[in-house]
């Protein structure tokens, strides 16, 4: 496997992509009794349309979710009893566009990693189990139904986006799972379950000749038939509902306000912008900002309170959220003080300061397993080794923050979501 060293981080990453076409990546940690093992493909809740060796599939919504659950069925076994036997922790999550599967453990790694690649691998559904699911997601749907921060999360989504699938749920509706068949999720198995688009990778003491060589036995040579994503996400940048409230059992009134920013292809410029968005989030309302300072004083916000960016195939979303009050005086402050950077900027020296905050922030976050793991297998797909995130850090300018808020944070690209509590109102 090929080796790349990181000077500045004190890292180095083995990389090769096998014949079959998977990725692997092994982070080692020498000493280190954990081991953590991610086996990731390019398939999230968004991809619903696809052609599949000429054929165009549209698949309900919630699938991406629903056969990450049915993954872990092999017939007349149990995977999370086999893994639990082995001393390992087994878990998943489906994102909007990428599904992962992983495991820790701090022993016997070589037969939980061909565990892994084996489930993950093996497609079983039968009419029988598939509905069986649909009752078990459909308890875990109603359960969202009263959660306030998945119904105002949700709820900006569908007034901020007319086409782009971020608008629907990532477990679907009830009337869109219902729709699930073996067959469709045989097909999406078939189309994104392939070495080809997936990434394996590894953080721990381990030998990543032997991860290779796992990965080679389990898996095969493969011969896959052609696949071909349908993105049909022209958004434009306005939002399709402004402002929209509902009432919930809440304690508090909760806010969640979204900018819809401009989304670009992935590669390096584009985790450039990303990480000028993240500055720009800090400069403007992060917890040593003059206007969260002043918010805070002014009893408008609480610990609670807090923001970021965030990009996903196809659409890219500035946000602040929390509870308060009064969210339209939070919104108006939020886009006075972008205002105020756009025309005085800020202290040359504060800005050096907060830039080797995030920067530090980062490189911080690489003592976690979990965080090193999830970011390299994401960046991969983002088509950025996640590594050389100093020498982007290191070109961002404050001028690209000013043009990035003057730029993103206006009125025509903005939609305020609020729950109130069902006795109280907006003021």
């Amino acid at each position: 496997m090929e080796l790349t060293n990181y000077p500045q981080l004190g890292e180095k990453v083995y990389r090769e992509v096998l014949s079959n076409g998977l990725t692997v990546a092994v982070v080692p940690r020498p000493g280190f009794t954990k081991k953590l093992c991610y086996f990731v493909t390019d398939f999230g809740a968004i991809h619903t349309d696809f052609t599949l060796d000429g054929k165009h599939w549209s698949v309900p919504a919630g699938i991406a979710h629903y056969l990450e659950h049915k993954m872990f069925d092999l017939p007349g076994r149990d995977v999370s009893a086999e893994f639990a036997a082995l001393g390992a922790i087994p878990n998943a999550f489906t994102g909007y566009d990428v599904t992962a599967y992983y495991f820790s453990c701090t022993e016997n790694f070589r037969e939980c990693l061909d565990l892994l690649l084996e489930f993950v691998s093996t497609p079983y559904f039968t009419q029988e189990t598939v509905q069986k699911e649909q009752g078990i997601i459909g308890q875990e749907i109603d359960m969202n139904r009263d959660n306030p921060d998945t119904q105002i999360f949700e709820m900006l989504m569908e007034n901020m986006y007319d086409r782009h699938p971020i608008r629907i749920p990532i477990l679907g509706r009830r009337e869109t799972i219902a729709k699930i068949t073996p067959e469709n999720l045989t097909a999406c198995h078939n189309a994104f379950y392939r070495p080809d688009n997936m990434l394996l990778c590894v953080v721990g003491d381990v030998d990543p000749e032997e991860v290779k060589a796992i990965a080679e036995k389990r898996l095969g040579n493969g011969d896959y038939p052609p696949v071909e994503r349908v993105r049909r996400w022209e958004e434009a940048l306005t939002c399709a509902t402004a402002y929209e409230e509902k009432t919930m059992d809440v304690a508090m009134p909760m806010f969640h306000l979204g900018f819809k920013c401009e989304s670009w292809e992935p590669g390096e410029e584009a985790t450039r912008r990303e990480l000028t968005a993240e500055l720009a989030a800090e400069a403007l309302f992060g917890e040593s900002s003059p206007l969260y300072q002043q918010l805070y004083e002014a009893g408008l916000i609480d610990t609670s309170f807090g923001g970021g960016f965030e990009t996903i195939d196809g659409m890219a979303l500035f946000t602040a959220s929390g509870d308060s009050n009064n969210p339209k005086a939070v919104t108006e402050a939020i886009l006075a003080r972008a205002d105020q950077i756009v025309r005085e900027g800020l202290d040359e020296a504060d800005f050096l300061r907060m830039k080797r905050s995030a920067l530090g922030r980062r490189i911080r976050s690489l003592d976690s397993f979990d965080a090193t793991c999830y970011r390299i297998c994401a960046y991969h797909f983002s088509g950025f080794d996640y590594f050389r995130f100093p020498a982007v850090y290191r070109d961002i300018q404050a001028t690209d923050v000013y043009s990035f808020l003057k730029k993103s944070i206006t009125r025509d690209n903005m939609s305020l979501a609020v729950i109130l509590p069902k006795e109280e109102e907006v003021k």
